[in-house]
């Protein structure tokens, strides 16, 4: 953090997840590159009970992922993340990103929601296979159902 004149900075140039601002109630993080969330690396999706959480994508070419399960089963949706666009992920909604090297993303919650708000769910092979199709067809649709 940097403090001039009452104007508090933050910044996270290292790889991967780092809450920047943690206040009662909210937070905001900003998650970078890092190689477990490549598009062929993502083997799992997580969750929120008590928040939703919001995407913003600043550079790069990003793709915001949620998934509804029902009867055991998963149907995706893979949006294709446009620059300073707000994205919302509701509470208790599966979710993932994949991420190319030159993404920056700003990430707002609940406080502390990195530490004891998490569920994760591991995909099975046939799940694996279906969410890197819906990907990969983002390459060139605007966003897949």
């Amino acid at each position: 953090m940097n403090k001039h004149a009452g104007i508090e900075s933050y910044n996270h140039t290292g790889s991967g997840y780092s809450p920047l601002l943690i206040r009662p109630g909210w937070q905001v993080a900003r998650l970078n590159y890092m190689p477990e969330l490549a598009a062929p690396a993502i083997k799992r999706l997580d969750r929120h009970g008590a928040t939703d959480e919001v995407f913003i994508l600043f550079q790069g070419a990003a793709r915001l992922i949620s998934a509804e399960e029902a009867a055991g089963n998963l149907t995706y949706e893979v949006q294709r993340m446009e620059p300073c666009v707000t994205y919302n992920i509701p509470a208790g909604v599966w979710h993932a990103i994949a991420m190319t090297p030159d993404d920056v993303v700003m990430i707002v919650e609940k406080d502390n929601t990195h530490l004891n708000d998490v569920a994760y769910r591991e995909l099975t092979a046939t799940e694996y296979e279906a969410l890197q199709a819906m990907i990969h067809q983002t390459q060139n649709t605007e966003d897949v159902r």
